[in-house]
């Protein structure tokens, strides 16, 4: 495909992504500024386009992968990162729910339901809640991987359904 014929195309798009754009963003501003992101990202990689490629995908896929790339970005920079020489910020108390009657009977209605469940599911999904990775679980319980992940997989899906109206 020559240059000229790989512009044209291009243009040919910038509705669609513009569509996509707004999707994504939810901001007109910022689609737009994603539109000229993803038409100059393929401008500058127009070499690495393969002819027999879907043109269209590529693009929105390029499109996609820099607003990731952008969230990304954005999520990075909001953490706060605490330099005080004591930790002063993370030794402030947090508010975790637990101090109103709401917030303690939720934890309890929850901690009670997990132990309803039968030790095939309760043992894998309460392992997983306290931090321990799939791959650790499976060693610990002796169990194929796979067979971990569905089990916590369904425990997962239990409670959403008993507290699928809980708020």
């Amino acid at each position: 495909m020559g240059t000229q014929e790989f512009q044209n195309k291009l243009m040919s798009l910038q509705g669609n992504l513009l569509n996509f754009a707004l999707m994504l963003t939810s901001n007109r501003d910022n689609a737009y500024d994603l539109l000229q992101d993803t038409t100059l990202k393929a401008l500058d990689n127009e070499s690495k386009y393969v002819d027999n490629t879907n043109f269209k995908g590529w693009v929105f896929t390029i499109m996609r992968n820099i607003f990731i790339n952008n969230y990304r970005r954005v999520a990075r920079t909001a953490t706060v990162v605490d330099q005080t020489e004591d930790l002063y910020h993370l030794n402030l108390s947090q508010d975790s729910g637990l101090e109103t009657p709401e917030g303690s009977f939720g934890v309890n209605e929850i901690s009670a339901a997990i132990d309803e469940f039968p030790d095939e599911y309760r043992i894998p999904f309460s392992m997983h809640v306290a931090g321990y990775k799939y791959n650790e679980i499976a060693e610990k319980m002796n169990l194929p991987l796979g067979t971990v992940k569905s089990r916590i997989f369904f425990a997962r899906k239990k409670l959403q359904v008993r507290f699928a109206d809980y708020r």
